[in-house]
């Protein structure tokens, strides 16, 4: 995965999220839809074949990039309590 930033101001950040589609995308968004902060988190690619997404983040003053940081961290920690719940469940 590579990240490009694009656009970046106190409130916007707007990112190409290259080697990476939809699942992460999607993800993303809905964990920040999560913080009261967010006004709006969303990407689009421009084709399904080799576009690579383009993520857009908007706050009410908290920087994006630390609204950012917060949902990796709260996506990380899911996947870990899924992963220790499965493991437990697969033997």
């Amino acid at each position: 995965m590579e990240l490009n930033i694009l656009e970046e101001t106190k409130t916007k950040l707007v990112m190409d999220v290259n080697g990476e589609g939809h699942t992460l995308c999607n993800l993303l968004k809905k964990e920040l839809w999560k913080n009261k902060h967010v006004k709006a988190a969303g990407y689009h690619v421009n084709h399904p074949l080799v576009g690579t997404p383009r993520f857009v983040v908007e706050t009410d003053g908290e920087n994006p990039k630390e609204a950012l940081i917060a949902a990796a961290k709260s996506m990380k920690k899911n996947c870990d309590g899924f992963l220790k719940v499965f493991a437990k469940e697969a033997k």
